[in-house]
């Protein structure tokens, strides 16, 4: 008899974690391990959020529970800095204030799936998807995008996925793994195509500061506002403001739902942490000159890696539009004697690569795409250097 339900014995873990934490082991383990794997930015959070937080510890008001689904001051001050970055106008009511994107996101999917309900979820994608996706009772149907396209799906391909127990469409731009952003006449195109027929959307705006080049984010609901009765917003701190540790994020949508999953989360968790609630408010009401700086070294060193990946032979990479990836197709890699050892996957070669090059990469399975790699150039420039050089030598040997 197992001793844990089947819902939870069916989770995967959480493989850009495990691969991070494979490669602290070997840090503390005394190896000089260079890890592409966590998204995270490696900046700290800028000084007067945590200014703010630690005048909040000082308030006795934070030392008590508040309001499960937000504190209110939040709430609007979310809905302000959501008309200002998107163009998207909410009020504070459709705001619900979660622990962390990652628990937005699998709010989102509980608040809108019955048991079978079909959700579209384009491939490449971040690993919680499909499991957040199942944990709610919902069902994963996967379509599957390469490099060729830009990795970005089409409205043909969401025809032909469509059925009549679709549910949910799940959209993310810019994207995490590929580094894709669609353009604006993209987004509005898939957004009137959820519209016309009747599918929710969730769209995920995490890395809506984070972009590079001639590319910009654009929010689906500000294009196509009809949308906005069946479209949920998922957002966070966590990367444009380097808060990954804070644990804050957010979910937008129709007061209903934000109503119905307020109920939801106060059974489940209560209220966020309120110094991190604090923390948040003075992040999303405050200035954006940390974000520019942190988006300009992130387009440094996109460049750069970009660059470095290509030259290995047996690799090509696409150009990161945003969010702080690059995803290289490795499939040139497989199959071919490295050192006297070679890899049929890249699960494989990333396990070889870590333990012969001392360089830590998440491999394209995790995110539905076997024969690519996720690398995250949200680390230094040296090490970005070391760790690719490393790798071109490896796979030259």
């Amino acid at each position: 008899m197992n001793r844990t339900s089947r819902r939870l014995a069916s989770i995967a873990p959480s493989a850009t974690l495990a691969v991070d934490a494979k490669a602290k082991a070997l840090k503390a383990a005394g190896e000089n391990v260079i890890g592409f794997g966590a998204g995270e930015p490696d900046f700290p959070t800028p000084a007067h959020i945590v200014d703010a937080a630690v005048q909040a510890c000082r308030d006795p008001k934070n030392h008590r529970y508040s309001p499960a689904g937000g504190l209110p001051e939040l709430k609007q001050a979310i809905a302000d800095k959501t008309a200002r970055d998107s163009g998207y106008q909410v009020s504070a009511g459709q705001v619900l204030v979660t622990n962390g994107g990652k628990h937005a996101v699998y709010t989102a999917f509980a608040a809108l799936c019955d048991p079978g309900d079909e959700v579209i979820c384009p491939a490449p994608y971040w690993t919680t998807y499909p499991e957040a996706i199942t944990l709610a009772g919902g069902v994963p149907v996967v379509i599957g995008t390469d490099d060729s396209t830009g990795f970005k799906v089409t409205v043909e391909q969401l025809d032909a996925a469509c059925t009549d127990r679709t549910k949910v469409l799940l959209f993310v731009s810019p994207d995490n793994p590929s580094g894709s952003v669609y353009t604006p006449d993209e987004v509005a195109a898939i957004g009137r195509w959820a519209l016309e027929r009747g599918v929710w959307v969730i769209t995920d705006e995490i890395y809506e500061h984070l972009t590079y080049g001639g590319h910009r984010f654009a929010s689906m609901p500000t294009l196509v506002p009809e949308l906005a009765e069946q479209c949920l917003v998922v957002n966070g701190v966590a990367k444009t403001y380097a808060m990954t540790g804070w644990r804050v994020g957010w979910m937008i949508g129709p007061t209903d739902v934000i109503t119905a999953s307020a109920n939801f989360q106060s059974h489940a968790t209560s209220n966020v942490a309120n110094v991190s609630q604090q923390a948040a408010l003075e992040a999303v009401s405050g200035p954006l000159d940390d974000v520019a700086m942190m988006r300009d070294a992130f387009a440094r060193r996109a460049v750069t890696m970009h660059r470095m990946l290509n030259e290995i032979d047996g690799v090509t990479c696409i150009e990161p539009q945003g969010a702080f990836y690059c995803f290289p197709n490795v499939s040139g890699l497989l199959g071919r004697d490295l050192g006297g050892r070679r890899a049929a996957t890249t699960l494989e070669l990333a396990d070889l690569v870590l333990s012969e090059a001392k360089v830590a990469f998440v491999p394209g399975e995790a995110f539905g795409a076997p024969g690519y790699a996720r690398f995250s150039f949200a680390l230094g420039d040296a090490d970005i250097e070391e760790g690719i050089s490393r790798l071109a030598s490896f796979a030259n040997r």
